[in-house]
């Protein structure tokens, strides 16, 4: 029995549309970064990407669950002694409203040159609008 490997140009790329209107925001990054990373596909090897496209709308009108959009900080430093900056969600989603959720699907890919591949395979979008409807994205229930 032999184990057979798909080679990623081989493979056909499709794309999806997930809609993150009242969803959670890591059920959205959990759907996003499992596609993204091709674990929805018989053919998935770890070592390649064979993922495909994702385009994430309506990230700003994701949820979260408890006190935690007022209670959930994102660090930022600047190398500099006392640099340590922090923001909270509520203060990051009216400044960069796409933040967030690229932050939540980036932190489940893998660390490294393959991580930082399959996370230019993602669009994410604030509003309904997107850029993509030439590519005929498949939408996703989550």
């Amino acid at each position: 029995m032999k184990t057979i490997f798909v080679k990623p140009l081989t493979i056909q790329k499709k794309w999806y549309l997930i809609d993150a209107e009242g969803k959670e925001l890591g059920r959205v990054a959990v759907a996003a970064a499992r596609i993204l990373r091709g674990k929805n596909k018989a053919e998935y090897a770890p070592l390649h990407d064979l993922g495909d496209y994702v385009i994430i709308i309506n990230a700003e009108k994701a949820i979260l669950t408890g006190n935690k959009y007022n209670d959930k900080m994102y660090y930022s430093h600047s190398g500099f002694p006392g640099g340590l900056r922090k923001t909270s969600y509520a203060e990051m989603i009216k400044r960069k409203p796409t933040f967030p959720m690229e932050h939540a699907v980036k932190g489940m890919l893998p660390k490294g040159p393959l991580g930082r591949k399959l996370f230019t395979n993602m669009r994410v979008y604030a509003g309904a609008e997107h850029k993509q409807s030439a590519q005929q994205p498949i939408p996703v229930e989550i």
